[in-house]
């Protein structure tokens, strides 16, 4: 992650598709700030709830990854957002991931999504990853 930040290794392609990038790493804790086109909204006319969903995803997800040993596998397992308000189109969002628990088999995280310049609370969420440990090398 701290490679990526530093612009050492590519974001994911998706980052650039639903405007959002990584903008602090720390053990435990990912930033990702974007903000939402009116390209992303649904048809009633606020932003989808899937851009919700990948940005808390994507920092609840990679702020289990900064707690995990080198080259170990992981996914989301599942995750649940709650959308407190609708972001307007234009306006940056920071989703603030912080690991709670990282263990052998899984990891859990919460994730917040507030306005970058009003503080508000748009979203939140919570995930479950799975740890998948690496396969043990024969002797």
């Amino acid at each position: 992650m701290q490679k990526m930040l530093d612009g050492l290794s590519p974001p994911p392609p998706i980052a650039a598709v639903l405007n959002y990038r990584l903008s602090e790493v720390a053990e435990g804790r990912v930033v990702f700030s974007g903000t939402p086109q009116a390209a992303f909204a649904n048809p009633t006319g606020a932003i989808h709830g899937g851009w919700y969903g990948t940005l808390l995803d994507s920092c609840m997800a990679c702020a289990v990854l900064t707690r995990l040993p080198a080259r170990t596998a992981f996914t989301t397992l599942e995750y649940k957002v709650n959308v407190l308000r609708s972001v307007p189109a234009g306006v940056e969002v920071a989703a603030i991931g912080t690991a709670q628990h990282v263990g052998r088999s899984t990891g859990v995280a919460v994730g917040e999504l507030r306005g970058v310049k009003d503080g508000k609370l748009y979203a939140t969420g919570s995930t479950t990853c799975i740890v998948m440990q690496p396969p043990a090398q024969d002797k």
